[in-house]
């Protein structure tokens, strides 16, 4: 009974958080960082790996749907978009109001005999974010009185968990609603990402990403505590064991990372920049850094950074040779060595590196894992289309497929054609450039499949360095993070930028 007490406090607490909170505009930051960060990481960190466990690949199409569908659905019937985003706010509701019921039942088992608390300690936190953002969700769009409801309603669903037998919980489980909970768990993640509250004072220059930036460091600080608990055993094996994995994983490229970062500045110094007019240097600093290479020689192996490096030098010559145009990032021309690496660079990556961290927990599932590697190139490809990577980005991206075990093609396309093959830049191109670039894409993956050349690390530091680089890349991180904001810092991934919602019952409110 402790425990459910303890739980439901801790949604009662996000009320009083919220008063706080948004006392001022920059605490209203903070707590929008906050939110964005441990709920988003919640969905993508806890409950997504869950839903591929049992829902396989088929659950992250529904996930999808749930995600992007109401901004469709907004863009097609401007009249009814106030209607489309409360059914999604709706739709939210009701997933995280289904998730408090396994959250009653895990509480159960961690009273068992042989179980740890920690397991119990870790639902009650994980609640505290989920109840502060029920208030920040529903508070400017409907009123307290329904915010009220629902956290209510929650209390009532969670002490139905603790209470209910294992009959009613089987009935609930993943594998009989798991495609149900992947398209509101979608719903969530759009609800979370378009900014419900967006019709506070807006910040169009920035003044408080500061305070979003120590938000969001609050809200990954909190995630990590989860994961640890989460470790503890008491989890399914896959998900037990990803705490020790990322750690090792980012003890491994730590220090590589940090040497790129050095090394971007020093070509910046060397004169090969976004802005450089030789269009074939412009073309390889934009596709290959090319500090990259020390990511994929040192960490893939020397093989296949000749593959990378023949290939660039292939597809940088015809590109050179149609006139086609990069479409490289923006950047301060007067930036120094130690700025265009340590926070051009920087800020260009980190949010990759996060993604991947990600990524090496999701993509090793058997279910994720698919055994023909022409499926694995195009599901990968459809997975480039809308992102706007960067060259680091995409040699760690082919670093946690390696760690995931998928082919070796699928290894080597993010490292050709990442930063090549997305929407904004394929436009700038005709039909026939689009095909020839296409054939030099396939011809080097499929050499690269026929020959299989087995990928391995060959650089390998004492612990105590790689802890430092680690203390040190963190840092850098936490920095940029703080600079820019949670959502300018994460969403620069897509070139579809989501935009906030503002709708007309909001101003009343």
């Amino acid at each position: 009974m402790l425990y459910l007490a303890a739980s439901c406090i801790a949604l009662l607490l996000g009320p009083v958080f919220y008063r706080f909170f948004t006392t001022g505009t920059g605490l209203q930051k903070g707590l929008d960082g906050f939110i964005f960060v441990s709920l988003g990481g919640l969905v993508l960190i806890h409950i997504l790996p869950e839903l591929l466990e049992h829902g396989g690949l088929l659950s992250i199409l529904f996930l999808f749907i749930g995600m992007w569908g109401p901004s469709a659905s907004e863009r097609l019937f401007h009249k009814y978009s106030n209607l489309t985003h409360n059914i999604t706010l709706f739709l939210g509701v009701s997933g995280l109001l289904l998730h408090t019921l396994t959250d009653g039942g895990a509480m159960v088992l961690a009273q068992q005999a042989g179980n740890s608390s920690l397991l119990a300690l870790g639902v009650i936190l994980h609640r505290l974010p989920i109840g502060l953002a029920i208030w920040w969700l529903l508070k400017p769009q409907v009123g307290t009185r329904w915010a009220i409801a629902v956290l209510t309603a929650m209390m009532l669903l969670t002490s139905v968990g603790y209470f209910a037998g294992e009959q009613l919980l089987a009935h609930l489980s993943l594998d009989n609603t798991v495609y149900l909970q992947a398209f509101v768990t979608g719903s969530i993640l759009h609800v979370v990402i378009h900014q419900p509250h967006a019709h506070s004072k807006p910040d169009h220059q920035g003044k408080y990403e500061y305070q979003a930036g120590i938000g969001s460091l609050l809200g990954i600080g909190l995630l990590f505590g989860l994961m640890l608990m989460g470790s503890d055993g008491h989890e399914h094996n896959h998900h037990a064991g990803f705490v020790p994995q990322l750690l090792q994983w980012m003890l491994t490229i730590a220090p590589i990372l940090l040497i790129c970062y050095l090394a971007a500045g020093v070509r910046y110094a060397l004169g090969l920049t976004p802005n450089i007019k030789h269009p074939k240097l412009k073309w390889i600093q934009s596709l290959i850094g090319p500090e990259t290479l020390l990511i994929t020689g040192l960490l893939l192996g020397p093989w296949l950074a000749l593959f990378q490096a023949v290939g660039i030098l292939c597809i940088t010559g015809y590109l050179t040779y149609a006139k086609v145009i990069p479409n490289t990032a923006t950047f301060n021309s007067n930036d120094t060595f130690w700025k265009f690496g340590l926070s051009h660079i920087v800020d260009r990556s980190a949010p990759w590196v996060l993604l991947s961290l990600i990524l090496v927990n999701l993509i090793s599932y058997p279910s994720v894992l698919l055994i023909q590697p022409i499926w694995q190139v195009i599901i990968l490809a459809l997975f480039l289309f809308p992102m706007r990577f960067c060259p680091i980005g995409a040699a760690v991206l082919s670093l946690s497929l390696a760690y995931g075990g998928w082919s070796i093609s699928a290894i080597l396309l993010p490292l050709l054609a990442a930063p090549l093959i997305n929407i904004t830049q394929l436009k700038q191109m005709r039909p026939a450039q689009r095909i020839i670039l296409a054939g030099l894409i396939i011809f080097f993956i499929t050499l690269a499949q026929w020959i299989n050349p087995q990928w391995h690390a060959i650089f390998n530091l004492p612990e105590w360095v790689n802890a430092l680089a680690l203390v040190l890349l963190s840092l850098l991180f936490s920095i940029s993070l703080l600079r820019l904001g949670p959502r300018k810092f994460l969403l620069s991934l897509v070139i579809f930028t989501p935009k906030p919602h503002i709708h007309e019952q909001q101003q009343h409110h």
